[in-house]
């Protein structure tokens, strides 16, 4: 009986001026038979690639840009439910991928928080306990009591007030981590241009965040600007290593994304960090139009990685179009409360509006209007829609070239 394997090939096939490129297929195999059939399938795929032929199986694999596309959009049922809110995002690419992103930070979905809430509070116990006489090291905190006993000046109260010190810090985790009950999360990120690369930005932008948001989770039970300051060091144009984002040989510039993230809680509060994106804007139901709000409200950084804290220990390490003075913190957060039944929050990227345009804002607060008491998803479908009939006018004026992503964000209060 043969014992099926998973195993990896690697084709490699010229494409011009000595150029040779690879392709890693995984593919199943139960015996010498299916080796001889999976030779066959991956020479038709090697064809395909170089044009030489069509696929006879086009359902089979799907394309890099049906790939990213289907991966950087959310599903609905990812839509968090939170007391007296209703959200709903969509976009529309200019191409079959783009480099808008949107997402949903479903807290209670993505993440067990009874069983996070649970290990901090084993761990604000355990931290409390001496370490046994010859056990092994359970966490890190026993492993830095053992370093202190080896310094100098070495008292032994010194463990209690440390472990104390720890034990409190998993105690305020747990109840951190209560809050993301009833706490949703917004990432809107839009990439410079459209098409593959734009999306390869995006995504990067994307996992970066998800992976800095597991520490965050771990370390403090909420996500914190420390989150912030790391993901736009880590999308920094580094002197010597490798970037995260590239730099476009053509134009001689370096790959841009701007980022809004966001959490919204129960009676419209929405606290927010802006990195290059156009601010949100804010329909009145009892007014029926956009409201202007203090600048105060609506603190803006520049693009990611663009801008590095002056008193950074790293840097020296990355260039930076200005330097900030410090890192950012809670006093540099936007914050926008929907203070009425009705209220609409509007977050976009530059496809649908430049947050400039004041005749464009005008027919922006004209759909608002006609559509404001319909659901979030309606009102969002609508913006859109509105967005992409200007295109028309772009093809008109021979300016098709200017037709970018569009994502539009619905938050309202109900």
């Amino acid at each position: 009986m043969s014992v099926p394997a998973l195993i990896e090939v690697q084709l490699s096939f010229a494409f011009g001026k000595g150029r040779v490129r690879y392709l890693c297929v995984p593919v199943f195999i139960t015996g010498i038979h299916d080796c001889l059939i999976m030779t066959g399938e991956v020479f038709e795929i090697a064809q395909h690639i170089r044009g030489d032929s069509p696929m006879t199986k086009p359902d089979a694999v799907l394309s890099i840009d049906e790939y990213l596309r289907d991966r950087l959009m959310p599903v609905e049922g990812a839509i968090p439910h939170i007391p007296g809110i209703e959200m709903f995002g969509n976009s529309i690419p200019a191409e079959t991928v783009g480099g808008d992103l949107f997402e949903y930070i479903n807290f209670q979905q993505r993440y067990d928080i009874d069983a996070r809430i649970q290990q901090a509070q084993r761990l604000s116990k355990e931290f409390l306990e001496p370490l046994p006489q010859g056990a092994l090291l359970r966490n890190l905190v026993d492993d830095q009591v053992q370093w202190l006993k080896t310094m100098g000046g070495y008292r032994a109260e010194m463990e209690g007030e440390y472990r104390f010190a720890r034990s409190s810090e998993q105690v305020r985790v747990a109840e951190e981590l209560r809050d993301l009950y009833s706490t949703a999360g917004v990432l809107v990120v839009d990439a410079q241009g459209h098409g593959i690369i734009a999306a390869k930005i995006a995504s990067t932008v994307h996992d970066t965040f998800h992976t800095l948001m597991l520490t965050e989770l771990d370390r403090y039970g909420r996500a914190t600007p420390m989150l912030l300051n790391n993901i736009n060091l880590r999308l920094a144009q580094s002197v010597t290593a490798r970037n995260a984002l590239g730099i476009m040989e053509k134009e001689g510039a370096r790959e841009i994304a701007t980022m809004i993230y966001g959490e919204v809680r129960p009676g419209g509060r929405f606290r927010f960090a802006n990195f290059g994106h156009p601010p949100p804007l804010v329909f009145s139901a009892e007014y029926q139009k956009f409201m202007n709000i203090n600048d105060s409200r609506m603190v803006q950084f520049l693009a990611l990685g663009l801008q590095i804290p002056a008193n950074h220990p790293d840097r020296k390490k990355y260039y930076s179009v200005d330097f900030r003075q410090t890192e950012l913190d809670a006093s540099d957060l936007g914050e926008i409360t929907l203070m009425s039944q009705g209220d609409i929050l509007v977050l976009y990227t530059d496809g649908v509006y430049d947050g400039s345009d004041k005749q464009e804002r005008e027919l922006l607060e004209a759909v608002m209007r006609e559509y404001y008491r319909q659901p979030a998803n309606d009102i969002c479908n609508a913006l859109l829609d509105h967005a992409v009939k200007q295109d028309e006018r772009l093809r008109q004026n021979g300016e098709a070239d200017m037709i970018d992503d569009k994502t539009v964000f619905i938050i309202k209060r109900t």
